[in-house]
Order: structure tokens, then sequence, then C-alpha cells
């Protein structure tokens, strides 16, 4: 069928290739962070699971079923068995809704429904347009991203979980299940490059709509359905591993983050680069917008890190730097609109901003920009504006090597001072200082850094949000976009600006 499911779906088939051999299985549902308790329930010989408000039916072609003895099992479960044998094949489903009626599908559809969605997702990786360096590890990064688009709106998820710790004391347990400017700007900025039109620009045309709904002020986060952020929920329920808080909701969307700005205007002028167009609502949008970050630059903000101490972050006001160049790069090519008084008026803020971070920011006894004006601290994210422009000479070659002797750890980096002691170290940041150094021209460090980052992904190529330095372990949220999208950004860069020779091999 066209268009997306009403009901979501879990189809799983067994193929029998040769010999016998005896499966068992069974569907063991959750209590929804301990809200909710299951109960089995049968219906015109089918088997329904209730939890709350979310009903499930367990569907299958040649497996037997049976309901779970209540005294068997912790929880009300459906279980049941098949054997295999060559040439035979046994489909296994789940379909659900969540206060809604249930669809109780044909087995036949659900196989037919299975063998579309294989050969599309085959489809979209021979089109997928990559034959550069790390072309596997790129595109598994690309199929990653894909997977975290919200196929109702276009809008994507910055992790498609809550609550996996960063650290096994505990305390930071984020929920990244909305959709945040910065990564699906960085998204679409990466999926503009390998020339994938439908989610590019879907993923825009759903972002500048939620933008408008609200008002003329960026927040830093949307839900998926592209309303606002309220709040955090606990809940009583222990946690992977046992380490908690488990929480929905995030407390940063009230946060005033001022690179936002940089990466609203930097996929707008990608998305234009790349040969479309920018609709009149759109263009009068990003004018006012323009006119904000020439007047909130001054003010001091969360950061990138959504900190609760309010400080002039550097790379926040990079970010602005890098708002303010885009939109003049917009106007003059006539995508937004602008007198050229007000065009004069954010080239000399833009000016100005690169004048203030050149004076304030850099400390010649570290050799780094700072994480902030009178500060000893360091900040990774710094790293971003090596490929955004800002600076790609000799500062931000310091820059790294500061970075790398404070907060390294090998080719990886904890994300900012102090954090060592805090968590593991940032999958993005190891990543962002591979492309950084092949920004400054340091080209052989930039291929063995992304050598050896590239091969600590999972089996099926994914990243989660952190890497312990001392076993290769996961930690916090996975699959992480950030983490992702840092991999393809710098293999891009990387693509772009080493010479073809020395890329052989990689």
């Amino acid at each position: 069928m066209a268009g997306r499911l009403p009901w979501a779906q879990l189809v799983r088939r067994v193929e029998g290739l040769e010999g016998d051999l005896r499966f068992r299985w069974a569907v063991r549902p959750g209590t929804r962070l301990r809200t909710a308790s299951p109960w089995v329930q049968r219906h015109d010989g089918h088997h329904l699971l209730q939890v709350g408000t979310t009903m499930l039916a367990v569907l299958g072609d040649g497996i037997s079923r049976s309901r779970s003895d209540a005294g068997a099992v912790p929880l009300a479960a459906v279980r049941g068995t098949f054997t295999t044998t060559a040439g035979s094949s046994h489909l296994l489903a789940i379909v659900a809704t969540d206060s809604e009626p249930l669809h109780l599908p044909d087995v036949a559809h659900l196989n037919d429904g299975l063998d579309r969605s294989i050969a599309g997702w085959r489809t979209w990786s021979r089109e997928f347009s990559y034959e550069g360096p790390w072309r596997d590890a790129v595109q598994r990064s690309a199929l990653a991203l894909k997977l975290l688009v919200y196929a109702p709106t276009g809008a994507i998820a910055a992790a498609a979980t809550t609550s996996l710790p960063e650290s096994p004391s505990g305390g930071k347990n984020w929920d990244y299940r909305f959709a945040w400017v910065r990564d699906l700007a960085y998204t679409a900025h990466a999926l503009v490059r390998f020339g994938l039109r439908e989610e590019t620009h879907a993923a825009l045309s759903w972002l500048l709509k939620t933008i408008r709904r609200h008002g003329s002020d960026l927040h830093v986060m949307y839900t998926l359905s592209g309303d606002l952020v309220h709040g955090i929920d606990e809940f009583d329920a222990p946690g992977w591993g046992g380490i908690g808080p488990v929480v929905a909701g995030n407390p940063a969307n009230g946060q005033l983050q001022l690179g936002v700005y940089g990466d609203l205007f930097a996929i707008c002028r990608t998305y234009v680069d790349a040969g479309n167009v920018l609709d009149a609502e759109t263009g009068l949008l990003l004018a006012r917008l323009a006119e904000r970050a020439c007047d909130l630059w001054r003010s001091r903000d969360s950061g990138m890190w959504e900190l609760p101490e309010l400080e002039h972050y550097t790379s926040s006001k990079m970010g602005c730097w890098q708002a303010l160049r885009d939109a003049a790069h917009l106007a003059d090519s006539g995508a937004i609109p602008g007198r050229p008084e007000v065009i004069a008026r954010w080239v000399s803020e833009r000016d100005r901003i690169a004048r203030w971070i050149e004076s304030e920011c850099w400390s010649e006894d570290l050799g780094a920009y700072v994480m902030f004006p009178g500060s000893e601290k360091l900040d990774t994210s710094v790293l971003l504006h090596a490929e955004s422009g800002f600076d790609r000479g000799e500062r931000m070659s310091r820059t790294i090597d500061a970075l790398t002797a404070e907060l390294g750890a090998g080719h990886l980096l904890y994300r900012y001072s102090g954090m060592r002691r805090e968590e593991h170290t940032f999958t993005a940041s190891a990543f962002w200082r591979a492309n950084a150094l092949a920004c400054v021209g340091r080209h052989d460090e930039a291929l063995a850094a992304m050598d050896d980052l590239v091969a600590r992904a999972n089996d099926v190529g994914i990243f989660s949000e952190m890497i312990s330095e001392h076993d290769g372990s996961f930690w916090g949220n996975l699959p992480q976009a950030l983490s992702h999208l840092a991999v393809l950004s710098a293999a891009l860069t990387i693509a772009d600006v080493v010479p073809a020779a020395k890329l052989r091999g990689h």
C-alpha cells in the first residue's frame, strides 16, 4: 500500500535452508515504565495483549501459539513454537495501536509487505550516491539517519532512545526522542550532499513550518509532531543496567542557544546552492531571524551543551557569525529579501562578531580558542567551525592540539574540560577533530583518525553517543544522530580536501 501504515507493525520471517531446527518464541510486553500491567485476551482465534492504552496482536504463519501460564513468566505473554525444514518459511508479526482501533491484517499481506520493505531499502541503498573513502561506514551512517526520520512529518529524531546512561554513576540520562534544530539541520545538510531529495525536502519543510507555527523566535527543539517540549516526567523504573533515572521530556527547550541560528541558515544555504528555491514566506522568516541574530549575538546563552551556566560561549558566537554570513549570501543570490542597508548591517555585524571572537575568545597562553572569554576551559564544539569556514588556519590548528592534549584519549575526545571525571568520550567530538584536521591541512593525521574511529562502530555500523576509552563500550543513547552526522561530515570533508592519491585504500 502507498503511504504510511496507520498502525505499528513488526514482522520477522525465518526461512529454512537445510535440516530441521525447532524454534521457541515469546512476546512479553513491558509495563510502560511501570505505569500499566499487561494482560492477554483471546479474540476470534487471535491473542491480544493490552498494556494501558496500547493494544497488540500476535499474528503468524505456520506457528503454534499458546497463552502463557500466569505463573510461568513474570508478565503476561504469548508464546509458541515452530520447526524449520529445507524450504520452509515461518512468519511472526506484531501489530499495535495506541488509543485507536486495531486492524488485524492478513498474514499473506504481511509477507508481501515485508518483501516490499526489503526491496525498498535495497533500492535506496543502490541509489545512495557516494563512492568516496570509508564507503561502508558512510552508507551505514546514512541508513541510521534515514531510520531516525519520523515518517508522518519528516522530522528527524536526535536519537531513538531515552535514559541510556552516559556514565555508571547515572544522573545524565536524557531523552533525545525529539527533533533538535541543530541535528535536523546537520542531517539535511549531509543528505543534500548525497543527492537525497525526498528526505532533505521533507525535513527542511517540516522545520520551517514548525518554526513559523511557534512564532518568530527559534526554539532549541520540537516534538516529532511539531509541538513544543514541556517539562520532564521521571518514572519509577530501574533503567538500563539499573542506572537511573528513567525520564521522558527534556529540560533544554527553554534555553537560549545561539548556535541554532547558524545551523538553520547553513542548511537553507546548502538547499539553495543545490539548485532549490525558497518560498516567499520562508525568505521573510529568514530575514527576520537574521535581524534577531544581529541583536542576540551579544547575549549570554547555554551553549551547544545545554549548560545551566549562561556564558558568552565561543562556539555560539561562531554560530551567529555563520548565520549572518549565510544570510548575506542568500540575500545576494535573491533567495531572501533585504534592503541594501539591512544586508549591509548583517555584513557589518558578521565582521564585528569575528573581531570580537579573535580578540576575546583566544588564549595565547593556552594556544587555543577557549570555551568562553576569561576561561581556561576548552570545548570541542569550536571544532565545528573549521568546517563552517570561520577558521582553517594556525589558530584552529593549535586549538586541535590543545584539545587533544587536555581532552584526548588516543583519537577519542571528551566534550569539554572537566568531563573526563563525569562521563565517557563523546563520539561526535572525535569525528569533529578528524574533520578539523583535514580542514587545516593536516591530512595524514585526519586519515589516521578516521581509520581508527570508523572501526569502533558496532557489528551493524551503529554508533552511540559516547565511547569508553577503557574498553570501547558504548554509553548514552543509541543510535545517536549527532554521532552519525559527524561520521558523514568528516568523510565528506576529507574526500573534498585531501588529494585523491592520499585517499587510496581508505
